[in-house]
């Protein structure tokens, strides 16, 4: 079973920038994909970016967010800049095998105006 560590959630002012990381232990299969999600009060779960055999966004975070992946340490980063108040949620680290899939306890974020 995965275990995923997140960090690096906080509050920040409006155009501000956070770094999200997730670190992936305990997996004896090969992790195939990588990714955040987040979910606001109220709201549903939603994806913000993913990196499987292709990298997808949502449209709200096209142009300000930036995912990467490094394989060989199992972490996904998200990079976010131009922050603004509706990406306020919580934000989730989701890692997949082949066998099962796993959230992190998720880290908050909060964006003031």
């Amino acid at each position: 079973q995965v275990q995923l560590v997140e960090s690096g959630g906080g509050l920040v002012q409006a155009g501000g920038s956070l770094r999200l990381s997730c670190a992936a232990s305990g997996s004896g299969f090969s992790i195939n994909a990588m990714g955040w999600y987040r979910q606001a009060p109220g709201k549903e779960r939603e994806l913000v970016a993913i990196i499987t055999v292709r990298t997808t966004y949502a449209n709200s975070a096209k142009g300000r967010f930036t995912i990467s992946r490094d394989i060989a340490k199992n972490t996904v980063t998200l990079q976010m800049n131009s922050l603004q108040p509706e990406d306020t949620a919580v934000y989730y680290c989701y890692a997949r095998t082949a066998y099962s899939s796993t959230w992190g306890q998720g880290t908050q974020v909060t964006v003031s105006s």
